[in-house]
């Protein structure tokens, strides 16, 4: 090492001796940012001085400053979805309505009735507060509550299948985000996958020839990411309940994302419904709590009596139930389906959002971005297809708008970059060599909020 090198090295200063030094102007900064942030910038003068990069040997105490408030900055936290995917499982899927909110604030504030019977003063159960109004709506005998549908899925091949074989049709053996896969689950659960049918053709017979003494249920997996089109068979729904009758083999259908509300009256394509599915005779129907339900993470279970029974009575129930927030933001979400209030519902007012409503809030949007950061930056509106997402109707694109932001001398990638990295971080989606903000997934209300941070981070 060069002697001037080792010279600089000895000028840096101790951490100490910064923070004390900073302290008068750290603006309420806890002392232990201040002191990460110290170290982190002296360790970075080291590295350079060594490097050869630079001969600083005293931090700047406005970087010092910045790094301590990212330290500060939690892990997990909002931004805008200008994607057009409404249900983006990366991006935390549903957005909860108001009274959902509320209802979980006021019961995580203090404490409630989770597992306390008020009538008998006793000790009661959790799964009570959701199972009523989920069997008014869906129209089934029971139902139960888990912490999402994979783990529904996994409580009801361990509780009913284990060691027993699970008859599956091949071309239903889903995989879906996060490498969840239906053979990977059943083989966790120790439930034994006994295939039948093609990928593309499956009939009656495949099952009626498969169902053996070790038969414990016939399971049906709704395709919800994906589509099989062409020289196709399947098994309809009413077809392998009465094979599981004539044989006294419960059916379970695996519905994925799951709504209770018709999707064509929202102008999407049709799609199964909880209570048609319960309608056709399945023992059991499960599906998730934070697609298009609208509300927040959770399986859900509903079906006959005994087989509900069966999995509340299952040790698995205990690791996987869900908690209060859980309860009280999911209960409060079925309710605006019981009141026919669902229009309040973030994912549905989205998803129904009209064509003509998605170009005036586009062009309300642009309007404003063109105050703000000016030449050179383009800010054109164009149409565009969305998505559903989280898995649900793969084939459904519905129309929308977007805010299309170009630059002479930056790449989308680039502009991207700076969106992402804006406070709040906006994620927005490139597509044909395009930046897009597609305002489907944008609320109404905090348009002119997103337009600021995008002009902010345009001007970086």
């Amino acid at each position: 090492m060069k002697p001037e090198i080792r010279e600089a090295l000895k000028r840096l200063p101790a951490v100490d001796e910064v923070v004390r030094a900073l302290a008068p102007s750290a603006d309420g900064l806890p002392r232990w940012a201040l002191v990460e942030a110290v170290r982190a910038e002296i360790d970075d003068l080291r590295r350079r001085l060594i490097d050869g990069q630079g001969q600083e040997t005293q931090p700047d105490p406005g970087a010092v400053r910045l790094r301590a408030r990212r330290l500060l900055r939690p892990s997990l936290r909002p931004l805008f979805n200008t994607t057009g995917v409404v249900i983006h499982t990366n991006l935390g899927r549903a957005p909860l309505c108001g009274a959902a909110l509320d209802r979980i604030i006021e019961v995580a504030r203090g404490y409630s009735n989770l597992e306390y019977d008020l009538d008998r003063r006793q000790r009661g159960s959790r799964h009570v507060h959701a199972a009523e109004i989920l069997t008014r709506l869906c129209q089934a005998e029971d139902a139960v509550v888990v912490n999402n549908n994979a783990a529904a899925v996994f409580l009801v091949l361990a509780a009913l299948a284990h060691g027993r074989e699970v008859i599956v049709s091949r071309g239903e053996l889903i995989e879906i985000g996060g490498s969840f896969r239906l053979p990977d689950v059943m083989a966790a659960s120790g439930a034994l996958l006994h295939e039948v049918g093609s990928t593309n053709r499956t009939h009656p017979r495949d099952y009626r020839e498969a169902i053996n003494e070790q038969t414990a249920l016939l399971l049906k997996a709704h395709r919800s990411n994906f589509a099989v089109v062409g020289f196709t068979r399947e098994v309809e729904p009413e077809e392998l309940v009465a094979i599981g009758r004539e044989r006294g083999i419960p059916t379970m259908f695996d519905l994925g994302s799951g709504c209770l509300l018709d999707p064509g009256r929202i102008g999407l394509p049709g799609e199964v419904t909880v209570p048609q599915a319960v309608a056709w005779g399945f023992d059991l129907v499960s599906f998730s709590g934070d697609k298009l339900l609208g509300g927040p993470q959770a399986g859900i279970i509903v079906g006959r009596k005994e087989w509900i029974a069966r999995l509340r009575a299952h040790p698995l129930m205990r690791p996987l139930r869900p908690d209060k927030m859980t309860l009280a933001g999911l209960v409060a979400t079925l309710e605006t389906y019981r009141d026919e209030r669902s229009r309040a519902l973030p994912v549905v007012q989205m998803l129904g959002a009209s064509v003509e409503q998605l170009k005036r809030r586009a062009t309300r949007l642009r309007t404003r971005l063109r105050r703000r950061p000016g030449a050179p930056w383009r800010f054109d509106l164009i149409q565009v297809g969305s998505r559903v997402g989280g898995g649900a109707l793969p084939q459904a694109s519905p129309p929308s708008w977007a805010v299309a932001i170009a630059h002479p001398e930056l790449s989308p990638d680039a502009i991207e970059s700076r969106l992402r990295g804006g406070e709040p971080p906006v994620i927005a989606r490139i597509e044909e060599d395009r930046l897009l903000l597609d305002v489907r997934t944008v609320d109404e209300e905090r348009l002119g909020e997103l337009a600021r941070v995008v002009a902010a981070s345009l001007t970086v």
